[in-house]
C-alpha cells in the first residue's frame, strides 16, 4: 500500500498486524497452508493481512500465459497506486505490477532496485542560487 488504502481489500482476508520479516513471508507462503491462497497486504511495513481477494484485470491486459495471481496483481495495479510483487507457482518467476504495468522475469537484485525507487520518495533537490556578494557600496 502507498497512499490509496487497501482497507477494503484487507478485510477480505485474515487479520496479521505483524512486522515483515522473510519467515512470516514463507510461512503464509508455503504451499497448502491456510493462508497461501491470496494476497498479503504490506502497510508501513507492517503485514496488514494475507489469504486477501484482490480484484482481477480484464482479460485483454495481460498474456494468456499467466494466471490468477498475475491478473490479480494487475487489477490491483490498475485500481490504485499498489505495488504488486507475483513469484510464479509454476516456474518461480518474479514479476511487478505498478501502475497498470506489469515487469516480468525479475532477478530478485531487480525486483529490490525497482521496489526501492518506487517506494522510497525522493525529495527534489533543492535549487542552486548563487549568493551575491556585497559590494563595498552596499555595506
Amino acid at each position: 500500500e502507498k497512499n490509496v488504502s487497501l482497507e477494503e481489500y484487507a478485510a477480505t482476508g485474515e487479520e496479521i498486524d505483524a512486522k515483515v520479516s522473510v519467515a512470516l513471508l514463507e510461512n503464509i507462503f508455503f504451499k497448502n497452508t491456510p493462508l497461501h491462497d491470496g494476497a498479503v497486504i504490506v502497510t508501513k511495513g507492517k503485514i496488514q493481512a494475507a489469504s486477501c481477494i484482490l480484484p482481477v484485470s480484464a482479460a485483454g491486459d495481460i498474456p494468456k500465459k499467466y494466471g490468477l495471481r498475475h491478473h490479480a496483481a494487475m487489477g490491483i495495479a490498475q485500481q490504485t497506486d499498489a505495488v504488486a510483487v507475483v513469484v510464479s507457482e509454476e516456474s518461480g518467476q518474479i514479476a511487478l505490477a505498478h501502475n497498470a504495468k506489469l515487469r516480468e522475469r525479475l532477478s530478485t537484485t531487480e525486483l529490490e532496485r525497482l521496489l526501492q525507487d518506487i517506494m522510497i520518495e525522493k525529495k527534489p533537490k533543492p535549487r542552486y542560487t548563487p549568493h551575491r556578494k556585497q559590494s563595498k557600496k552596499e555595506s
